[in-house]
């Protein structure tokens, strides 16, 4: 019984501990208000990871069958979908004149990068797998 109350004193104990270091370097970082807002480069981001998920849905929905009878068509959207969207990311990344968390969209970018790779290898799986069958 006594173990339990106290871990449950540490877990309240250390989480207000976390909101009030938390609401202290908020306090004194003046640009904390600014962190959050949706820059140009995090929307040009955020439109890259949309086309390189769009992709991945694309690439899995044709992956394992379920566009109907024929996975061709939906594989290879995957395939360009997905290159389409890394390269926007690389371009983003590229061009990204801060790192993660400046407001440049470089975190976006590498997401759209990896998404979009992943969109092309499910894509090509797809249409290895539905030229193999027939």
């Amino acid at each position: 019984m006594f173990e339990k109350a106290h871990t449950h004193w540490f877990s309240l104990t250390s989480g207000l501990a976390f909101v009030g270091c938390t609401a202290l370097r908020a306090s004194a970082d003046p640009t904390a208000g600014r962190v959050f807002a949706m820059s140009r480069g995090r929307l040009a981001s955020l439109g890259a990871d949309f086309v390189a998920l769009v992709g991945v849905a694309l690439g899995g929905l044709a992956l394992t069958g379920r566009l109907g009878g024929n996975a061709r068509p939906g594989a290879t959207a995957a395939v360009v979908v997905g290159l389409i969207g890394a390269s926007l990311g690389g371009r983003l990344a590229a061009t990204a004149a801060g790192g993660v968390g400046t407001g440049h969209g470089f975190g976006g970018a590498v997401v759209a990068i990896v998404l979009g790779v992943c969109s092309t290898i499910l894509g090509a799986l797809a249409l290895a797998r539905s030229h193999g069958g027939g």
